[in-house]
C-alpha cells in the first residue's frame, strides 16, 4: 500500500482522540449555521500537530465498528457496561445497546470523515471489533516502517516492542497532547515494573489481574498493580499463573494461592477481553500512503468554510506538505 519511506505508520485512535477534543475545546465554537464543530477542530488541529511532531509516511485512523463486542460481553457481562446510554440494552430501560454519547459529538464524527476524506487520510475498521483491535491487527502485522500508536488508552501498551522489527511505540496522550509520552518496551518496564524484554503481553497479562474500572473489568480481590507486576515477572502470563494455583509444588504463598483460585473462573474470560485482535479483518477507507497535498482540495476547502474550521485545517494541509 505504500513505497518504503523513512517515516513511520501512525496508528490513531479515532474515537479516543476526538472525545478528548469535544471536550477539550468549548461547544460555543459552532460553524456559521449553529451546529457545534468543536471536537471537529480540535481533532484535526490534533491530526496536523501530530503529523508535523511525527513526519509520518502512512496514517491511519481507526475506527470502533462495534465498540463493545458481543464477544468480549459474552465472556465479561460488565465490559464498559457503565457506559451503556439510557434506554440501551443493559441499562435500566432496555432496548437497543449504544454507547452514551453527547448528542453533540454524534453529528461531528461525520463531519470528521468528510475531513479526512477530502484531505486524502486513510481510515479503516474491522466488522464486529473495537479500535484497539484494527491497531492491534495493523502493528502486530507490519514489517516495513515503525509503528507509533497515538491514544489516550493505556491497554494499547500491550503493543510495545523492540522485537521483531519494526518496534512499536505507543504515543500516549491520556493528559493531553501537549503532555503526551511516548512509551516503549524500557518506559512500560519501569513505569509498572514487568519484564522489559517481554513488556507488552506482561502488561495486559498485569491489567488482567489487577482489573480496569474504566473498562468494567473486576479484576481479582486483593491482588494490585504491585502484586499483579511481582506475579507476572515471577510466572511469565495469566496461563501458566493459573497452573501454577492448581500445582502443589509452585512457589505461591497460601494467600496469593486462594486469591487466585477464587478468581478463576474470571481469569479465565478476562484474558481475551483484555488482549487486543492481533489477526482482524480490517477494511481500509483508501491507501494509507499518507499524502503531501489533499485528495480533493476543492471539497477540502468547502469543508473547512462550510464547518467553520479554516484555520485547523489550513493547519493540516501545511502539516501534510512540510514532511
Amino acid at each position: 500500500m505504500s513505497t518504503p519511506a523513512a517515516g513511520p505508520l501512525l496508528l490513531l485512535d479515532g474515537a479516543s482522540l476526538w472525545f478528548r477534543a469535544f471536550y477539550a475545546i468549548p461547544e460555543k465554537i459552532t460553524a456559521p449555521d449553529g451546529r457545534p464543530v468543536n471536537a471537529l477542530r480540535g481533532f484535526t488541529d490534533m491530526v496536523a500537530a501530530l503529523v508535523k511532531q511525527h513526519a509520518p509516511s502512512r496514517l491511519v485512523v481507526c475506527l470502533d465498528l462495534d465498540w463493545r463486542p458481543q464477544y468480549r460481553v459474552d465472556l465479561i457481562p460488565s465490559y464498559k457496561a457503565h457506559r451503556l446510554a439510557e434506554g440501551s440494552e443493559g441499562a435500566p430501560a432496555g432496548g437497543v445497546e449504544a454507547e452514551e454519547v453527547p448528542d453533540t459529538l454524534t453529528p461531528q464524527v461525520d463531519m470528521i470523515m468528510a475531513v479526512l476524506e477530502a484531505a486524502g487520510i486513510a481510515t479503516a475498521g474491522a466488522e464486529g471489533l473495537e479500535a484497539d483491535d484494527v491497531i492491534g491487527t495493523l502493528a502486530t502485522r507490519e514489517n516495513q516502517d515503525a509503528v507509533i500508536v497515538v491514544s489516550g488508552d493505556r491497554d494499547l501498551l500491550q503493543l510495545v516492542r523492540d522485537t521483531p522489527e519494526p518496534p512499536v511505540r505507543v504515543f500516549y496522550v491520556g493528559r493531553g497532547l501537549a503532555k503526551a509520552e511516548l512509551w516503549g518496551p524500557a518506559e512500560v518496564s519501569a513505569k509498572y515494573g514487568v519484564p522489559e524484554e517481554n513488556a507488552g503481553p506482561a502488561y495486559a497479562d498485569m491489567a488482567t489481574l489487577r482489573g480496569d474500572a474504566s473498562d468494567g473489568l473486576p479484576g481479582v480481590a486483593g491482588i494490585g498493580d504491585k502484586s499483579a507486576a511481582q506475579l507476572i515477572s515471577r510466572f511469565g502470563s495469566v496461563e501458566a499463573l493459573r497452573a501454577a494455583v492448581v500445582d502443589p509444588e509452585s512457589d505461591l504463598a497460601k494467600g496469593v494461592r486462594a486469591k487466585l483460585a477464587a478468581a478463576d473462573d474470571y481469569l479465565k474470560a478476562a484474558a481475551p477481553v483484555v488482549r487486543v485482535v492481533r489477526d482482524a479483518e480490517v477494511e481500509y477507507s483508501g491507501p494509507d500512503l499518507l499524502p503531501r497535498t489533499p485528495a480533493d482540495p476543492d471539497r477540502l476547502a468547502e469543508l473547512a468554510v462550510t464547518y467553520n474550521a479554516e484555520n485547523p485545517v489550513k493547519r493540516l494541509i501545511s502539516a501534510l506538505a512540510k514532511r
